[in-house]
């Protein structure tokens, strides 16, 4: 019994130790970027994505729209983060860390000119998607750069907690200035650029042509899983036919813009359809709990509002802590505690009628999901060629994001209609 645990143990051990020298190697050569510019860097774009959940209203009439017709406000800003995160992932790949960030920063300041000027909606639509693709080149550079599990964890937690506290200071700014204001607060990322562009060296020769098939269908792919929840019989066709599409291209080209040894890794399939089961989880969750926490436990629209505030907080702060002794836990511990901790939310809140644990059942979703982006995150980068880790840091937030996606629908289908 004694020897057999301690085979266990050693296992583990083996396992952690290399994931750390995997993702040392992922970013050799590289200097060590302080940790509070990559977070600075990233983040504030989950601030902006959540902003406009409680003012649609104020933005829909200033725009002379309907609030249903507001809310593709949200739904492009997290299509052009879906797409945009592969597509700039490839770009770092092959270009390195300074022109990914250039344009990065380029679409992100256009963007927020768009929004800030646009009195229409196509115009603010636009705007809206070039403030998402240049916050994903910005992740992607963030997380391609933080080359530990615990440094990974500031940067998780800070989305997690920006995100909870987004719908809040939207509704303030708008209220104080303006809605645009609340729109644009991921501008503060560009304060992060000049920073990190410092750290940057010059990347190897890029190999072969740029894989431009490849890309196209998978941002095709991309899109079509997006709009799912929208318009479910057309996105389900164009996906199935983009799906099978980009696997015979694959096949062709297996190192291009998405490489077949990657997808037959099982710790990069592992981690990344985890992290879009938790994502979904917690997604769901989010939009579900403040209408269960007034239908079940008869709660006011404040009193839920606010409590679910304290408990992604609170869950996205404790992610950290998970992040920072992944080393010592060992792969196989740490998606146990992550798995275990999100069904455990799932279940409590499909059957839960007291508020606290409505509330607990949210604290643990956000907890199981930020966890999920910060240590899989590196299990899916250590499982790639060190060419390839920005690919599969790319592709690995991008079954993440669609977790977000699909959430809301998930959400709407269960409780919110």
């Amino acid at each position: 019994m004694s020897t057999t645990t301690r085979t266990g143990v050693n296992t583990s051990t083996n396992a952690t130790t290399a994931t750390t020298k995997a993702t040392a190697t992922a970013t050799a050569g590289q200097p060590s970027v302080p940790v509070f510019w990559l977070a600075l860097l990233a983040t504030p774009v989950a601030a902006a994505a959540n902003a406009p959940v409680l003012i649609l209203p104020d933005m829909a009439r200033s725009l002379g729209v309907a609030t249903s017709t507001a809310a593709w406000l949200v739904t492009s800003f997290a299509g052009a983060m879906a797409v945009g995160i592969p597509l700039l992932a490839g770009l770092l790949r092959r270009r390195g860390l300074r022109p990914t960030l250039r344009l990065s920063g380029a679409l992100l300041l256009l963007g927020t000119l768009l929004v800030a000027a646009s009195p229409w909606l196509p115009l603010t639509l636009l705007g809206r998607a070039g403030q998402a693709a240049g916050g994903a080149g910005l992740v992607t550079a963030a997380m391609s750069l933080a080359g530990s599990a615990r440094r990974m964890g500031v940067i998780s937690a800070g989305f997690g907690m920006l995100g909870a506290a987004g719908p809040l200071l939207g509704a303030q700014l708008a209220q104080g200035v303006s809605w645009r204001l609340s729109l644009s607060v991921s501008v503060v990322s560009l304060l992060a650029l000049p920073a990190v562009s410092r750290y940057a060296i010059a990347p190897a020769p890029a190999q072969g042509r740029f894989d431009a098939r490849g890309a196209a269908l998978l941002t095709v792919l991309a899109t079509a899983l997006v709009l799912l929840p929208q318009s479910p019989a057309a996105a389900l066709g164009c996906a199935a036919v983009a799906a099978v599409a980009l696997a015979l291209h694959v096949r062709r080209r297996p190192d291009g813009f998405v490489p077949l040894a990657l997808l037959r890794t099982p710790v990069f399939l592992g981690s990344a359809l985890l992290a879009l089961v938790l994502s979904g989880s917690y997604f769901t969750l989010l939009f579900a709990v403040p209408r269960l926490l007034t239908d079940r436990a008869g709660w006011g629209g404040g009193a839920a509002g606010a409590g679910q505030l304290v408990a992604l907080l609170t869950g996205s702060a404790l992610s950290w802590l998970l992040a920072a002794a992944s080393a010592r836990m060992g792969r196989t511990a740490v998606r146990t505690v992550l798995l275990g901790i999100g069904a455990l939310a799932a279940v409590t809140a499909a059957f839960a009628g007291w508020g606290p644990l409505l509330l607990t059942a949210t604290l643990g979703a956000v907890f199981a999901a930020t966890g999920a982006n910060a240590v899989l995150s590196m299990h899916a980068a250590s499982a790639a060629p060190e060419a390839q880790r920005p690919t599969a840091i790319g592709l690995f937030t991008l079954c993440y994001q669609l977790g977000g996606a699909f959430g809301p629908a998930v959400a709407t289908a269960l409780v919110l209609a």
